[in-house]
């Protein structure tokens, strides 16, 4: 079934790689035919199993980007905006040219996924300009990490709303993902196309060009 009234999901997971709950993901996606972007933080590609992963959801055939090497600094209220960026941008970028693709990914960190003015610094955006970067953003924030099991019923409460969803899910150690696979069959109950690219409303940044106004997400300098 497709058509113009088909909602559509673009299926992203953030926070990995983790070893014993990434490859569950990847298997689960695998069954089921699915495509997915990993936005992975330096911290996890780094550590023990993290490549290796990492490499595995590329051969599957889905797309890999950055989110941060920490995720911890909210680089709008960071003191030091230019270093900053330094530590959770352009530090990470070499670890992530094997995985790039033809498109360089980001995704910021924002706090409980809220997209405010903390989330962006001027100097970031300028980074993302200058280095060719796609940034993609969300519309679906379904709290998997704080309600393991009732994620799902809100992150279809978006696609029903909503004509493209974009939701952020986290392959992590919380139990979440557990409940991954009954979330995709009732996606397919109910005919959503779970596609790899993203809605352009989530896509403000792309190839280096500025195709959206980021002045709601990004703190200006003090005058």
């Amino acid at each position: 079934m497709s058509g113009p009234n088909q909602r559509k999901l673009t299926l992203t997971f953030d926070n990995g790689p983790t070893p014993g709950i990434t490859d569950r993901v990847l298997d689960v996606l695998a069954e089921r035919r699915v495509p997915a972007t990993f936005f992975v933080v330096g911290s996890q590609l780094r550590a023990e199993g993290g490549r290796e992963l990492t490499r595995r959801a590329v051969e599957d055939g889905h797309r890999v980007g950055h989110h941060t090497t920490t995720h911890s600094v909210l680089l709008g209220v960071a003191r030091d905006a230019e270093g900053s960026v330094d530590a959770e941008i352009a530090a990470l970028a070499p670890d992530l040219e094997e995985f790039n693709g033809d498109e360089k990914l980001y995704r910021p960190y924002a706090a409980g996924g809220v997209l405010d003015r903390r989330v962006f610094s001027e100097a970031a955006v300028r980074y993302l300009l200058d280095h060719d970067y796609t940034c993609v953003l969300w519309n679906s924030v379904p709290h998997d990490w704080d309600d393991p099991s009732g994620w799902g019923d809100r992150a279809l409460a978006d696609v029903a709303a909503q004509p493209w969803t974009v939701v952020v899910l986290h392959d992590t150690d919380s139990g979440a993902m557990d409940h991954l696979p009954r979330f995709l069959d009732e996606l397919s109950a109910r005919h959503v196309e779970i596609i790899a690219g993203v809605a352009d409303s989530c896509v403000p940044i792309r190839g280096g060009r500025l195709v959206h106004p980021l002045s709601q997400l990004t703190m200006e300098k003090a005058s």
